[in-house]
């Protein structure tokens, strides 16, 4: 019973984290199609911001044993290649 208790946490918050990497990416999403451009101060400043406070969740759960460090960092890669992505994307525009 205890470690499928374990499981579950490490379950919902890796879930959590991905949840919170998403809404980064939407949010990025809609600043660069409706608001202003990846060159603009504000949106890098609100993706440093964003990326700041995921790493740092991501630390967190790290170091309570509910994300493994592995995970943790392929998740952070995962976003940066989709926002890369996303950026050269609307560069094409």
């Amino acid at each position: 019973m205890g470690s499928e208790l374990a499981v579950n946490h490490q379950e919902k918050a890796y879930a959590l984290l991905k949840a919170d990497a998403d809404k980064i990416l939407k949010l990025i999403k809609v600043q660069m199609d409706n608001l202003t451009m990846p060159q603009c101060p504000l949106y890098e400043e609100v993706l440093d911001t964003q990326m700041f406070g995921l790493s740092r969740e991501i630390d967190f759960a790290v170091r309570l044993g509910l994300v493994e460090d592995k995970e943790g960092k392929k998740l952070l890669e995962s976003l940066e290649q989709q926002l890369s992505a996303l950026h050269e994307a609307s560069q094409k525009k």
